[in-house]
């Protein structure tokens, strides 16, 4: 038997598999053992003892303490067959093991493969020596990879199931941010620029909040670093997912204030009895600080741990005159006392109506009955305000279909240009009108005039569209 080229086998293995050759002597030991049991057909599982030498290879037989002159090369067809049966188990076994010991180390770590295929909607990955799964929940929406493509995740979990160690990769979970930033951004690695909170909707925007406990690093110019240089490798990354980088600060107001950019804010106001933020923004600042399909304040709210409340001037004094309405009823309360809970974040009867009497009773030194009285009017009051807002909601929807349903029959040339005025149609074109588009039919002039032009393809781009018929009622004047 060359127990050389066995030895040189065992060290191969032990390479490639990342496996401790100590145990894989072990296993040949215990297949050599297995092998005997089998050939001598006993059960006795301490009859049979083997030993190999680590350095030359050399293998020891002993059966009851006694030296065995049997060559191993002389079993039999079976016997031979159980020896490799137990070497395969017990080397899949040491392999299982060294993957669950590695990986479970690497948890929430980043580690680059190849994709290979997908299963059911889940992704197969290929890292070293393993397989990994990135199942459809971890994914980045939209997002797909072809045979072959590197794939760039974090190590979400290690299971052992078994037969198998699972190792589950993601790239939509929070903390990939975090890891990109380390890698890319010394000073996160290093623990300059500590990374103080997060709020990611995968695929589409992240917000993160950073400090720095060096006053001479600017937390935020060093994560962007010089001309985007460094964000913008991890946007490349993340295939385009827009990353706001926010400074942190302890001030709760000032947090919400920063995390709500690039909308300006004019006012916060902070209720720590429901945990909720009334942010006013200007009219033209609404859209921008809500964001699309209310991202930016969502994410917002998630970084900074408070309940985002967006509300334009009007609307914030709005709800301040219907509380102080509300509560001036009740004998006793005046409007030093509304002020008071406006100070203290309550700015609407529905908050009154949610923290109960005993705030009321606590802030405003008022009586028991006369606390309970006052959330028994608030909350009818917020009853009346609920529906009058439903309404108004219906009717703005109702116009806006209205005016989208105009613009489409105006596209399609059911309308002609003189049937309409010209600013309502170009408003209900773009989107911006508020008018509803009159009926088809159309009127006299009262000029007699008639330009003669032909109405514009329906396939015209919107725009023209809008300009042309604008054109056309500046000649009809």
């Amino acid at each position: 038997m060359n127990t050389q080229e066995m030895m040189r086998i065992l060290d191969s293995i032990a390479r490639d598999r990342n496996i401790d050759k100590s145990l894989l002597i072990g296993d040949l030991e215990a297949a050599m053992v297995s092998a005997c049991r089998k050939h001598y057909n006993t059960l006795d599982t301490e009859e049979f003892v083997c030993e190999v030498d680590p350095l030359s290879g050399e293998i020891t037989l002993t059966r009851h303490g006694e030296p065995m002159e049997m060559d191993p090369e002389a079993f039999g067809r079976i016997a031979a067959q159980t020896f490799k049966q137990v070497m395969i188990q017990r080397f899949r076994d040491d392999e299982r093991q060294s993957l669950m010991d590695e990986y479970s180390k690497r948890v929430g770590t980043i580690v680059t493969g190849t994709a290979q295929r997908y299963d059911r909607g889940a992704l197969i990955v290929q890292i070293d020596r393993a397989e990994a799964v990135m199942l459809r929940s971890e994914q980045i929406p939209g997002e797909q990879f072809r045979p072959g493509d590197r794939v760039r995740a974090m190590v979400l979990d290690v299971k052992d199931m078994g037969s198998q160690v699972k190792i589950y990769l993601s790239r939509a979970h929070p903390d990939l941010i975090v890891r990109l930033f380390e890698v890319e951004v010394p000073e996160v690695a290093e623990r300059i620029i500590e990374v103080k909170a997060m709020a990611r909707e995968a695929g589409f925007r992240t917000k993160i909040a950073v400090s720095s406990i060096d006053s001479k690093v600017d937390a935020v110019g060093a994560c962007v670093g010089v001309r985007g240089s460094r964000i913008k490798n991890i946007v490349d990354e993340l295939n385009g997912e827009k990353i706001d980088i926010v400074r942190w600060n302890e001030s709760s107001q000032i947090l919400i204030q920063n995390a709500l950019k690039p909308a300006e804010v004019q006012e916060i106001s902070l209720c720590f009895e429901l945990g909720r933020a009334t942010v006013v923004v200007r009219d033209d600042q609404l859209s921008l600080a809500i964001g699309k399909r209310g991202q930016n304040v969502r994410l917002a709210a998630r970084l900074t741990g408070w309940d985002v409340d967006i509300l334009t001037p009007e609307e914030f004094n709005k709800g301040l005159e219907v509380l102080s309405e509300t509560l001036t009823q009740v004998e006793g309360v005046t409007d030093q006392m509304v002020d008071r809970l406006a100070a203290l974040g309550m700015v609407s009867v529905f908050d009154i109506e949610e923290v109960g009497a005993n705030v009321l009773v606590a802030e405003l030194e008022i009586s028991e009955e006369r606390g309970d009285e006052a959330v028994q009017l608030c909350a009818e009051r917020a009853k009346i305000v609920a529906e009058q807002q439903q309404k108004e909601k219906e009717e703005a929807e109702r116009r806006k279909s209205e005016e989208r349903a105009a613009a489409e029959r105006l596209l399609s040339g059911e309308y002609s240009e003189g049937d309409v005025d010209p600013e309502t149609a170009a408003a209900a074109i773009l989107g911006a009108g508020s008018v509803p588009m009159p009926p088809p039919s159309a009127p006299e002039d009262p000029q007699g005039t008639d330009d003669g032009e032909a109405p514009p393809a329906p396939d015209e781009d919107a725009e023209a569209r809008a300009a042309d018929i604008l054109g056309g009622g500046a000649k009809n004047e």
